[in-house]
C-alpha cells in the first residue's frame, strides 16, 4: 500500500469511528458542556473524537504533525506538511440536537490541503479524497467501504445560481453580497457540509464573510478541489493557503469554476 492509499484508509477508518462517538454521546439524554477561553461551547463529543483521531494519526504517521482546535498547544505549530483536524465541527448545532455537523481531517502540503474527509454521521454522509486526488462520496452504512459515487462540481447557470450560505453565522453582509447573484436556490447549511453540496454539484457558491479557523476548512477545501472545485480569497479572488500564523482565514468564497465573481449590483 502506497502512503496516498494508507492516507485515505486511516483518514476515513478514523472520522468514521469519532463519528460513532460522537453519535454515542448524542443519543443520550445529557452530556457535559464547557466553555473555551472564547467562550465557544465545547462538549465531551469533542474531546472524545479528537483522542480518537490523534491517537490514530500518531499510531499511523508519527513522522507528520497534527494540528487540532481542542489542543491549544498545537496552534503554534509551524510546518510545511501537517494534518489538520477539527473532531466536531458545527458542536452548536451538535448542542441543538440538529444534524448539521461533522468531522474533518485534513492533510496541508505546502500551504494547500491535499487530502481530507468530512463526515456527518448523523446523516450518514461521508465525503473523501481518494489516492489519486480525486473525491467521492460513500454511501453508508460505513463498518466495511461501500459504494463511492465520484463528486464533481456542476457548470454553473450565472443566471440562475445555487447557493448555499452558513446555518448559524448568516449576517447582513453576507446577504447583501448574495443580492448582486441571480440566485435560483439558497439554501442553509452548517459545519463544512457547505463545501460538500458545492463539491456535489447541490450548490454553485458558498460565501463565508465571516471568521473561520483552518480547521474549520481545510477538510472541505480538499474534497471540494478533489470535485473541480475552488476557494478563493474573497478580496482579492487568489486561493485560499493554509498553515497561516494562527491559522485563521479571512473571509473567502468557495465555488465551482464558471460562476462570475463580478456581476453587477
Amino acid at each position: 500500500m502506497t502512503e496516498a492509499e494508507q492516507i485515505e484508509s486511516v483518514l476515513r477508518d478514523l472520522a468514521r469511528d469519532a463519528g460513532a462517538a460522537i453519535m454515542a454521546i448524542h443519543a443520550r439524554d445529557d452530556f457535559d458542556i464547557r466553555a473555551k477561553s472564547d467562550d465557544s461551547p465545547v462538549t465531551e463529543a469533542d474531546l472524545a473524537a479528537d483522542r480518537i483521531i490523534i491517537a490514530g494519526l500518531e499510531r499511523a504517521f508519527p513522522h507528520i504533525p497534527v494540528v487540532t482546535e481542542e489542543r491549544a498547544d498545537s496552534h503554534s505549530l509551524s510546518a510545511d506538511r501537517f494534518f489538520i483536524i477539527d473532531p466536531l465541527d458545527g458542536t452548536k448545532e451538535f448542542i441543538r440536537r440538529r444534524s448539521d455537523f461533522t468531522v474533518n481531517i485534513a492533510l496541508v502540503e505546502n500551504g494547500v490541503p491535499v487530502r481530507g474527509v468530512v463526515y456527518a454521521p448523523a446523516r450518514a454522509r461521508m465525503f473523501y479524497t481518494r489516492a489519486d486526488g480525486s473525491s467521492v462520496e460513500e454511501e453508508g452504512p460505513f463498518s466495511t467501504p461501500g459504494t463511492l459515487r465520484p463528486l464533481r462540481v456542476r457548470e454553473p447557470a450565472n443566471d440562475a445560481l445555487r447557493v448555499v450560505a452558513s446555518k448559524s453565522h448568516r449576517d447582513l453582509a453576507t446577504d447583501a453580497y448574495i443580492a448582486r447573484y441571480q440566485v435560483a436556490d439558497l439554501v442553509s447549511a452548517g459545519s463544512s457540509l457547505k463545501f460538500c453540496l458545492v463539491a456535489a454539484g447541490e450548490a454553485d457558491l458558498y460565501p463565508r464573510l465571516g471568521r473561520t479557523m483552518e480547521w474549520d476548512t481545510a477538510a472541505g477545501h480538499a474534497v471540494l478541489a478533489g470535485a473541480g472545485g475552488q476557494v478563493l480569497r474573497f478580496d482579492d479572488h487568489q486561493p485560499l493557503l493554509y498553515g497561516k500564523s494562527g491559522y485563521e482565514n479571512p473571509f473567502f468564497l468557495a465555488l465551482a469554476p464558471g460562476v462570475d465573481l463580478t456581476p453587477p449590483g
